[in-house]
């Protein structure tokens, strides 16, 4: 699941968890563990952005990490 999340989110459109669940063929629970995981290190340090869409319904897109400057020894 979290690979099926992953490749959908990839475009960096807003989604809800219903959408993404429904696309991913997942649960909403299930969903919303995986955006977690993709926040994690070994999983890519994605950002995870969500916004209010209304009420207590929330939009959820994902961001590839900002590269790290590697020092230079000189």
């Amino acid at each position: 699941q979290l690979e099926r999340v992953r490749e959908l989110m990839s475009d960096g459109v807003w989604r809800t968890l219903a959408e993404i669940a429904s696309l991913t063929k997942g649960s909403e629970a299930g969903v919303s563990a995986r955006l977690r995981d993709l926040r994690k290190k070994r999983f890519g340090s994605y950002i995870v952005d969500r916004h209010r869409v209304s009420g207590g319904l929330w939009e959820y897109r994902i961001l590839r990490p900002p590269l790290r400057k590697q020092m230079r020894l000189v």
